[in-house]
């Protein structure tokens, strides 16, 4: 096929030739991170409200749906015109599905650095609450100082850690931060597994509620509060084409989010069993106040504050890859 000439010639080629390509296990970090986000903190949480058993079941389900959901929208990707989740919304719903979607992107995007950011501020420098001051982190190991201020951390994470990985052009580029933060995240999950099963030793813990305890307190309807945590828990439909882009073959993509979506769900049962069994019925919806307020000893002092802090950095690496979302041009 000749050359394309006059005025059919693309201003901009749409693929480099001998462009490097992304790789799958450099995808499945990717993906993980995608996944991973503020939400894994409230998954015990919904281990005491369900009980371990249908807590389980609906992660695999909910596991399972997502991954059928992401082949329907890559299977309609390939057959379409469009190569992104706006395009693809607008051959579908037409203009006011793309502007929609668009719109909620960016509403996911904007609540997720807000809610990083209150988080990551949380465990750096503290906060004040019922009129009492709550030391952060750096408060706690260095004092009380200007440069360990919240307003002062915050920025220093926004301009030397969050921001240059956001002028990251290819996603791809992310991958060795994406390893980083599921690695934190598998950390986070280590410590709670030892100390779970340290408290099981000393015969501290309670046995879990296996199915969901029902009374005149307590609904029915009261456990399908459960549910948009975990579904929302595993969303990251937004990435989908972003990461997929960047792959050689479209079965590349379908096995990366396999992987991910196992590896996502095996961290978020494991962290939920053994925090319910850390904490049992005082656990409250975020995870990191019960081990702000379980720190007894020195090495238990350490431990949370190990816990806190990888988790923080988790998130500092995890929004540079939601915000891949925004550079949609379809």
């Amino acid at each position: 096929m000749s050359p394309a000439t006059g005025k059919y010639v693309p201003l901009l080629p749409e693929k480099k030739q001998g462009e490097k390509r992304a790789s799958v296990h450099g995808a499945v970090f990717n993906v993980s991170t995608s996944i991973i986000g503020a939400g894994i903190m409230s998954i015990p949480a919904t281990l005491k409200v369900l009980g371990v058993i249908p807590a389980l079941v609906l992660i695999m389900i909910i596991a399972w749906l997502v991954d059928i959901s992401v082949e329907f929208l890559l299977r309609y990707t390939q057959s379409g015109e469009s190569a992104t989740y706006a395009g693809v919304m607008r051959e579908v719903f037409g203009r006011v599905g793309s502007v929609s979607v668009q719109i909620c992107v960016i509403i996911t995007n904007l609540g997720c650095l807000i809610i990083y950011l209150i988080i990551i501020g949380d465990v750096l420098s503290g906060n004040f609450h019922d009129g009492s001051m709550h030391l952060g982190v750096l408060q706690e190991w260095f004092g009380i100082h200007w440069w360990n201020s919240r307003a002062f951390a915050l920025l220093f994470v926004v301009i030397l850690v969050m921001l240059p990985l956001v002028l990251i052009r290819r996603v791809e580029s992310l991958r060795f931060s994406s390893a980083i933060s599921v690695l934190l995240a598998v950390v986070f999950v280590g410590i709670c597994s030892v100390m779970a099963i340290h408290a099981l030793i000393e015969g501290k813990t309670k046995t879990p509620r296996l199915l969901p305890h029902l009374d005149n307190k307590t609904s029915f309807l009261n456990l399908f509060t459960a549910v948009p945590v975990i579904v929302t828990a595993f969303t990251f439909h937004f990435n989908v084409h972003p990461i997929s882009s960047e792959l050689a073959k479209p079965s590349d993509m379908i096995s990366a989010v396999k992987i991910s979506l196992l590896l996502c769900a095996g961290i978020y049962f494991t962290t939920g069993i053994f925090g319910y069994l850390l904490f049992g019925e005082s656990i409250v919806a975020d995870i990191l106040v019960n081990f702000d307020l379980s720190s007894d000893t020195a090495i238990g002092a350490l431990l949370n504050d190990t816990v806190r802090l990888s988790y923080a950095f988790h998130l500092m690496l995890a929004f540079p890859l939601l915000n891949f979302s925004l550079r949609d041009k379809h």
